[in-house]
């Protein structure tokens, strides 16, 4: 991009997002920006945005008196900006006009200026007003078909978990055992006054009271830690995986569960495979960090012909691709990004890898279907579906104290216990069928 602005940029992403239907991790890698303070900022503008993007939508609704034309779509989601800053940061309301209003010559319209600084200061006028109207018209900021069915699935629950998904998420950490202990750890972290403490609930999670930068952290880049919620850590610990085994880790990028499976166990042989090169470099990335090896295979996981050399595997971890319904509070975007449509398409995707992984495990070895969805038609109904139809498919009692055990597995709904929302079913292969 032309200019280093922050407000430029961050209206430049949310466009992407918005309108064109890029996901917010990939415009703001694409944003390249060095500066630190910056990048914060960046962040701040266009997670809050999404997070608070009904509110903001029924806002514009009342202050702009027609919709943009497409091709001023940008100066749309500079008034999101703008908005956002008005409402939840604590930039003075001058300074916050008159910044926002200084983007439109950098945009290259300095004839929206007027435009631009009426409407904001529109909205100061009447601030308490439009904006009870806008909370009460988007009281559970999330899409109407996504209400409709979490409210089908979880009736009791809905409520908290749209407040959930609203939130912002913590961060979390995932110490590595196999350096150090948790309680070794967090001495380091309250050295360096970073507050953090124990998550019950996992082996190896650790949450802390403020983010802090990665680098921070002590001994981030010899893999003494990694940040991953404490929802995802229990992958690793339910795959119980031995010395010496084979393991699959199918649909693996970024790699944190990779990681975190090398961690566990001496002398695995581990092949991480994922349909996107990009998305390979990441885990080669996160594995050299944590001074860790697997064979990265770029190639559609369901196609095993394509890749597998014909040895079964002790374990196998299908991350499966979903709905992402669960991590809402971590990628806003989502909201934007999912269609109700999508769901069946997913369910489909997640079938066919499934009945295509099950020949590649060993009898007797076990198979761990993950997804980070709070939907019951991509989780357990999926898993109902699969045992069925395979008479060699055995499901595992998870006995956790984490969560809530369907008779299909085992749910985490978004946010609780400070979770992402994430499903667990495990899966044995009877041995002689």
């Amino acid at each position: 991009m032309l200019t280093s602005d922050p407000r430029f940029i961050a209206t430049k992403c949310l466009q992407r997002v918005i309108y064109h239907g890029d996901s917010l991790s990939d415009v703001l890698q694409d944003s390249n920006v060095q500066s630190s303070e910056d990048k914060a900022l960046i962040q701040d503008l266009c997670f809050g945005n999404l997070r608070h993007f009904e509110t903001i939508n029924a806002l514009l609704e009342q202050l702009l008196v027609k919709p943009l034309k497409q091709k001023d779509k940008d100066l749309e989601c500079l008034i999101r900006i703008g908005l956002y800053q008005l409402i939840y940061q604590r930039t003075p309301d001058h300074a916050a006009v008159n910044e926002t209003v200084a983007v439109t010559k950098k945009l290259k319209k300095k004839w929206s200026r007027a435009l631009i600084n009426g409407i904001l200061r529109g909205f100061l006028r009447d601030k308490e007003k439009l904006l009870t109207h806008a909370k009460k018209v988007s009281i559970h900021a999330l899409p109407i078909w996504l209400i409709k069915r979490i409210k089908k699935a979880w009736p009791d629950d809905w409520k908290q978990i749209a407040a959930n998904s609203n939130k912002k998420a913590p961060m979390s950490l995932r110490v590595n055992l196999s350096q150090n202990t948790r309680e070794a750890y967090l001495k380091q972290l309250a050295e360096l006054d970073i507050q953090a403490e124990c998550v019950p609930l996992s082996q190896t999670a650790i949450q802390l009271v403020k983010p802090v930068n990665v680098y921070d952290l002590p001994a981030f880049d010899k893999g003494a830690v990694s940040v991953q919620d404490t929802a995802a850590q229990f992958a690793a610990q339910l795959l119980n995986c031995q010395a010496g085994m084979r393991i699959l880790d199918a649909c693996a990028a970024p790699g944190g569960k990779t990681g975190h499976i090398l961690e566990s166990a001496k002398q695995l042989t581990v092949t991480a495979v994922d349909n996107k090169e990009s998305r390979l470099k990441r885990v080669d990335e996160n594995l050299r960090r944590l001074n860790q090896t697997a064979k990265l295979i770029s190639a559609d996981v369901a196609d095993t012909k394509a890749w597998w050399d014909g040895q079964l595997f002790d374990r196998i971890l299908l991350d499966a691709p979903c709905s992402a319904t669960g991590v809402i509070r971590r990628h806003p975007d989502i909201k934007l990004l999912r269609k109700d449509s999508d769901i069946a398409v997913l369910q489909k995707l997640q079938a066919h890898i499934l009945k295509s992984l099950w020949p590649l495990l060993k009898s007797g070895g076990k198979l761990l279907y993950a997804t980070c969805s709070i939907l019951p038609d991509e989780n357990e109904k999926q898993i109902e579906a699969f045992i069925n139809q395979h008479n060699d498919a055995k499901l595992c009692m998870i006995e956790a104290n984490w969560g809530r055990a369907c008779q299909y597995g085992r749910q985490i709904l978004s946010g609780q216990d400070d979770m992402d929302g994430f499903y667990y079913a495990l899966l044995e292969k009877e041995i002689g069928n």
